[in-house]
């Protein structure tokens, strides 16, 4: 079947798009890996318990870290998005970040357990995390092009539901094969941490691989692309938006909003293997099996609620999504049974999908075509323009109150601002189905 990607926007149903729409999904199984694994359950706490000198320490930081690769992705994101925009297409790009990603995950088996590999860790993980998030603009971007109009919601959510499953698939290999045996695979040294480190170049692999099809299925016919050109051309559109910003009321307000929800579930993301180890006292294997559970979930929400997407709105998706995390997470905050602690954050994994999902769907109706990447630039912007703000103020509250659980509490106020912010919004879907056929600005 032909693959050839559709111009952004062009009517039209699934003729030629099926195979660049599956390899575009396939993305989210790849990549996915690194947030599980890396950043949230595996690395992360192998960090904090194993290669800082104490888990409060590591949490700070940790924390640090994320916050400051955050704000290099929130200056930096638009203006590579707005360069690209001018020509060359998105595959190379997409193709360079993974390069330095998959790079990155590898050199993490040489971080052993001994605090002088503090710095290099933090350096390799900080590196490795902005390559992945720059990667994710160019491939949001894309969205509009692999899917008919009337089925965005439906591919995101299809998309990330299928993220969901290679983040639980990578996570279970690396419970299976390396750190639940007695003699882990490839003889690994479980006294020198080598069962965990073993996950980086693992991710690494499962990256470069699953993220293949895409550069295959998914064909581009951009113009040609002049860098000195496309620099002077690309900041000059990018200072062009954002002096009209302010005029397109309903794209700024939900860029703010999303800015403040998002930041809450990276910090969550970020945080939550950390969380589970040092307030629940879960071993690596425990916080792999809660990945696993976590991942679950998530998963199927995000797919079950693609359908919700479509049909009934990406803004009433992402509201339901928000008021959940905030009930379900204040109450994990309080209870000390390590079951509840299951059962609620899988609770919280059902709806942290959807949130993310319905997100990209709802920014891909009203970001302009033309300009489709340079607005997913912003997109990253939003979610990446605080991303300091979460990792440092856990951070900052686990130290001071020297309790985990003080810290985790500051994400519940960033889901409901978001929730208060994006109450009053349009629902661009309602608008377009509307009898006067007004479009969202």
């Amino acid at each position: 079947m032909d693959a050839a990607a559709q111009s952004s926007g062009q009517p039209g149903g699934w003729e030629g798009r099926r195979a660049a729409a599956f390899a575009w999904c396939l993305f989210d199984w790849a990549n996915s890996s690194y947030p599980t694994v890396i950043i949230t359950f595996v690395f992360a706490a192998y960090f904090t318990r194993g290669v800082a000198e104490t888990p409060e320490a590591g949490t700070g930081q940790w924390g640090l870290m994320l916050s400051l690769s955050g704000l290099a992705l929130a200056v930096l994101a638009p203006v590579l998005g707005a360069i690209a925009d001018q020509g060359g297409g998105r595959k190379p790009w997409i193709g360079a970040f993974t390069a330095v990603a998959v790079a990155c995950v590898f050199g993490l088996w040489w971080i052993e357990p001994e605090a002088r590999f503090v710095v290099p860790a933090l350096l390799l993980v900080a590196l490795g995390n902005m390559a992945f998030e720059f990667g994710q603009v160019f491939v949001n971007a894309m969205l509009p092009q692999v899917a008919p109009p009337g089925h965005l919601g439906r591919l995101s959510g299809w998309a990330g539901g299928l993220g969901y499953a290679g983040g639980l698939a990578s996570l279970s290999l690396c419970l299976v094969l390396f750190v639940m045996p007695e003699a882990p695979l490839l003889g690994l040294d479980k006294g020198r941490a080598e069962e965990v480190r073993i996950t980086g170049p693992f991710v690494g692999l499962w990256f470069a691989v699953f993220a293949l099809p895409l550069f295959f299925l998914v064909r581009e016919t951009p113009p040609p692309f002049h860098l000195a050109g496309a620099v002077r051309n690309g900041l000059a559109s990018l200072w062009q938006t954002l002096k009209l910003l302010p005029s397109h009321g309903q794209t700024w307000r939900f860029l703010v909003a999303r800015m403040l929800y998002t930041d809450g579930l990276n910090t969550l993301f970020a945080f939550g293997g950390i969380y589970a180890a040092g307030s629940f006292g879960m071993s690596f294997q425990d916080i792999l099996i809660f990945g696993i559970l976590l991942n679950v979930t998530a998963g199927l929400g995000a797919f079950g609620f693609a359908w919700v997407d479509d049909l009934v709105g990406a803004k009433f998706t992402i509201l339901t999504s928000l008021a959940a995390l905030v009930v379900l997470g204040a109450a994990i905050l309080l209870i000390e049974s390590q079951t509840w602690f299951y059962v609620l954050g899988c609770g919280i994994g059902t709806f942290i999908g959807p949130a993310q999902t319905a997100s990209r769907s709802y920014f891909a109706r009203i970001a302009p075509p033309a300009l489709a990447t340079e607005f997913f630039g912003l997109y990253a912007l939003s979610g990446k323009v605080t991303a300091f703000l979460g990792p440092a103020l856990v951070g900052w509250a686990t130290v001071w109150a020297d309790s985990q659980r003080v810290g985790m509490a500051t994400i519940l106020l960033f889901f409901l601002a978001g929730f208060l912010l994006l109450w009053p919004l349009a629902d661009p879907q309602r608008r377009a189905a509307a009898p006067s056929g007004q479009q969202q600005e």
